[in-house]
């Protein structure tokens, strides 16, 4: 008699850190049955840079180019974070022409974070041309974030009490120019993707994460809205006068890697127009908000005043001290809910300092995406969470 008795050998493999999306700091150990995933583990924190801790020996202006470090495709974002969280703590008020600069250039920032996504997104499914593109309108942001702070990549443009310095000659030209042109690049991306049959059949249907997981992962930003849950801080707790601009909260209805995909594409064009209406309402007036012992006084008066000398001194030496108290801040970044929570002991520095990071949270939602789907959807469902490993280092 012959025997029915089968067995089932499962493989243990290691993804990454190899992966293009992972570059040394995050590795997969998968579980497969054949291609099949049963089991995915996301093994974190190689960098090893524990910023949270280090944030503890700074002063609150020095904290700033930390932030830079976390999502360093988003640097305003992150500036923009951690200066409402202290600027909560002081119980502050910010000059209106600030912020309508800090919403332009956050959004800014949120088309060059997604322009980055969708190259690299596209290159991990093997499409190289939208590579190309998106880097040509990407560059022509960052030439404009230079001309703003002298950098490209660390800005630490955003300051307690307002922005660094004025915007330069020349700047709403060329930001003009920009918001002119690029409607006309998305719909370049769009041609090549969105009815291509290849990429619907590598995104269509894979990494599927329900509302209510979603939610109850916690998911936030366009991996959140993917699936079709309604929420966007910027709306639903306007900051930096975001309730001045008119803008929808695009949304998906599966919450498949391609659901995430169009969020992203019709969030550029919402950033665009946003950016649009900033160049138009952009108020004359101060830059940094004039608070003694908080912000720094004028340079004019620096260079002329004992005083003044005297002030700015004492404020790059000692620091800021705000009073005893805790509190939390959080903006809409480019990949989600970015949040501080900064306790204070009336120190020059942090006594604590938590960051919420959206790559952080999302990538927790991951082994529920692939597991039961094949090995090549994984490269698929990481690139559309967007993770930056500079927000998930633990």
């Amino acid at each position: 008699m012959e025997s029915s008795a089968t067995t089932t050998h499962l493989m243990t493999i290691n993804m990454g850190p190899q992966h293009p999306s992972t570059h040394g700091v995050l590795r997969l150990l998968l579980e497969l049955d054949g291609e099949m995933i049963i089991k995915a583990t996301p093994h974190i924190g190689f960098l090893h840079r524990g910023v949270e801790k280090l944030a503890e020996y700074r002063t609150y202006h020095q904290c700033i180019p930390l932030t830079d470090r976390l999502d360093y495709v988003a640097p305003f974002s992150n500036n923009l974070a951690y200066a409402l969280a202290v600027e909560k703590l002081l119980g502050i008020d910010i000059p209106e022409r600030a912020q309508h600069i800090r919403v332009l250039l956050c959004e800014l920032t949120r088309i060059a974070s997604h322009l980055l996504w969708l190259a690299t997104h596209a290159l991990d499914i093997g499409a190289m041309t939208v590579f190309f593109y998106c880097f040509r309108e990407r560059e022509a942001i960052y030439d404009i974030f230079e001309m703003v702070s002298g950098a490209r990549l660390h800005l630490s443009y955003i300051r307690i009490g307002g922005v660094a310095k004025e915007l330069p000659g020349g700047f709403l030209e060329k930001t003009r120019k920009f918001v002119a042109e690029f409607p006309s690049r998305l719909k370049e991306y769009e041609t090549l993707l969105t009815d291509n049959p290849i990429w619907k059949k590598r995104t269509v249907g894979v990494g599927i994460i329900s509302a209510e997981d979603a939610i109850d992962y916690g998911l936030s930003g366009p991996s959140l809205r993917g699936s079709g849950v309604n929420w966007d801080i910027r709306k639903t707790d306007p900051y930096s006068r975001y309730d001045k601009y008119h803008f929808a909260v695009p949304l998906g209805e599966n919450g498949d890697v391609y659901d995430r995909y169009r969020v992203r594409i019709e969030e550029m064009r919402q950033s665009n127009s946003i950016v649009h209406q900033a160049i138009n309402i952009l108020p004359k007036g101060d830059i940094m908000a004039s608070i003694p012992n908080v912000t720094l006084p004028p340079k004019e008066d620096v260079e002329t005043k004992m005083e003044a000398m005297i002030h700015h001194f004492k404020l790059i030496i000692q620091g800021i001290r705000p009073p005893k108290g805790e509190v939390y801040a959080s903006i809409e970044a480019p990949k989600g809910e970015l949040g501080f929570y900064i306790i204070s002991d009336g120190s020059s520095n942090p006594y604590r300092l938590k960051i919420r990071p959206p790559s952080f949270v999302n990538l927790e939602a991951l082994p529920k995406m692939v597991e039961g789907r094949l090995l090549p959807d994984v490269v698929a469902t990481i690139g559309s969470l967007d993770i930056v490993l500079g927000e998930i280092d633990r």
